[in-house]
């Protein structure tokens, strides 16, 4: 035990011992003397190498911000809270109401000129609900036919796809295809509503149905050859035009 404490007494070199473990503590109290080696005397203690905040300027309310990097894209909006540099969403969409009003006079007019710009474009929007509506329509007769409509339009787009395809020396989109043959579709869904009140099946019918054929098949194929520059063939397009139109006018007055 002796040389135990002579080796901590050697490693250690504290001048503390173990017999010393039952002197009273200090107190730190309020009535503490503080010794005057350790008062502040106004001598600089700051340590070299160390930060020291500096409170000589106020705080101006700007956090630092680092340079941006060359070639990054900042993104910056208007001062009034608006967005004026960002596309409207039914843009993004790709829904242009004027040129679905233009294209739906463009088919309710047979002789008016069809613009080849506008008609080029894949617009689904227009035949989405021009089917929409010949389904509803068609039940309000009691006609549950909402799956005939869709499954004949889309077998009637891949024929006439095919078809012009084969016909036109311009390269043809299926979307364009199906857009033109459903905005051709209007006429049909008018024929549709006039059936809800009045009966079609009869002389007068078959005549409406005969016109409403006849009036979608020659819109379609003006626009076509319009589109695909396919001057002299109209008559070659509007006949299987006509064969889809007939099919929808058929579940239309039967």
């Amino acid at each position: 035990m002796g040389d135990f404490q002579q080796f901590e007494q050697d490693f250690y070199q504290s001048g503390y011992y173990i017999d010393d473990q039952g002197q009273v503590a200090y107190d730190y109290g309020d009535g503490y003397d503080h010794n005057p080696e350790y008062e502040d005397d106004g001598i600089d203690v700051s340590m070299p190498g160390v930060f020291a905040p500096s409170t000589g300027q106020p705080y101006t309310g700007q956090a630092f911000q680092p340079p941006m990097p060359a070639g990054t894209y900042q993104y910056t909006a208007g001062t009034d809270g608006s967005y004026k540099e960002e596309s409207p969403l039914l843009e993004e969409l790709g829904i242009n109401f004027e040129h679905i009003w233009q294209k739906t006079l463009t088919v309710l007019n047979p002789m008016m000129p069809a613009d080849g710009s506008i008609m080029n474009e894949t617009d689904l929007t227009g035949p989405i609900l021009f089917c929409i509506a010949l389904g509803a329509t068609l039940l309000m007769a009691g006609k549950s036919h909402f799956g005939y409509v869709y499954g004949i339009s889309a077998i009637g787009c891949m024929a006439m796809y095919t078809l012009l395809t084969l016909l036109s020396s311009l390269t043809v989109s299926y979307g364009c295809v199906a857009s033109v043959l459903g905005y051709c579709l209007l006429p049909m869904v008018a024929l549709s509503a006039f059936a809800v009140i009045f009966s079609l099946q009869g002389i007068v019918g078959t005549i409406l149905a005969l016109l409403v054929i006849g009036w979608c098949s020659f819109s379609a194929s003006k626009i076509f050859i319009s589109t695909l520059a396919m001057e002299g063939q109209q008559l070659l397009v509007a006949y299987p035009c006509a064969l889809l139109y007939g099919v929808f006018a058929l579940l239309t007055v039967f």
